[in-house]
């Protein structure tokens, strides 16, 4: 079996174990791998500059291509979602909050209210910052 063939053959096997782990670290390899079966088929080098070939070119691009490769993929992968989005938000008072409830306008939806600490009262139009989410109530506090 001539040594191209080998090497088109590890590039292939590397590539379809990495659609299991989505890591992007065997798709390098086997970048590697496919250009050490071009170098193979290419040139008639002796069989270790094939792998020289493999280890450079995987080496640079676990390196260099990688790193950009995945925060490209993965950009979004950090952003919040669902009530956890809503902390630090700036909330309106549209009916007053007080230690017994009140409503805020939160992303456009309308909110019941609590404030945060016992004691604060917000009166409507008043700008409000969200500390955290409680069930279906915003706790709010003074916009610092």
């Amino acid at each position: 079996m001539p040594t191209a063939l080998i090497w088109l053959v590890f590039a292939l096997g590397l590539a379809g174990a990495e659609a299991l782990t989505g890591d992007m670290f065997l798709l390098m390899l086997s970048g590697g791998a496919l250009s050490a079966a071009a170098a193979s088929w290419l040139t008639d080098w002796p069989i270790w500059t094939d792998g020289a070939v493999f280890l450079v070119v995987s080496v640079l691009l676990l390196v260099l291509v990688r790193p950009a490769l995945r925060r490209r993929l993965w950009s979004g992968a950090g952003s919040e979602t669902g009530v956890v989005a809503l902390h630090g938000k700036s909330a309106l008072v549209l009916d007053r909050v007080e230690q017994d409830g009140g409503r805020v306008k939160l992303g456009g939806e309308v909110w019941t209210a609590r404030p945060l600490t016992d004691g604060d009262v917000f009166e409507p139009g008043e700008q409000v910052t969200v500390m955290h989410i409680d069930g279906a109530t915003a706790v709010v506090s003074k916009i610092v």
